[in-house]
């Protein structure tokens, strides 16, 4: 078989392997992504709980805007939670949080999210 005739085959087998995994590393990602939101409102119960309503749909009213609230703002990106949550307020505590643990917090927030 000529050089000519195997690039085209060589192709077709590297774009159908990059076919055949994109399912599983979707699914991969999901996994990872459904972790970090259930570890990030583990981190939203035991830290922010007792001043905020957490759960979606939660009335209790502490003495910050609920996290359903937050999520639904247009501004409630994940760098602008981030910031926010690295930056010192006069009204929450300071919390010294770890990048990661900042990071679940975050994409715990953002999945309340609603269109």
């Amino acid at each position: 078989m000529s050089r000519s005739a195997i690039r085209p085959l060589a192709t077709a087998a590297l774009a159908l392997t990059a076919v055949l995994l994109m399912p599983r590393l979707h699914r991969a990602d999901a996994t990872t992504l459904s972790d970090a939101v259930v570890a990030g409102h583990r981190l939203a119960a035991s830290w922010c709980k007792e001043c905020h309503a957490i759960e979606p749909g939660d009335s209790t009213s502490g003495k910050g805007p609920a996290f359903q609230r937050i999520a639904d703002m247009p501004s409630a990106t994940e760098l602008s939670l981030k910031v926010f949550l690295r930056s010192n307020h006069t009204n929450m505590p300071n919390f010294v949080i770890a990048p990661g643990d900042a990071d679940e917090i975050v994409r715990y927030i953002l999945s309340l999210k609603r269109n």
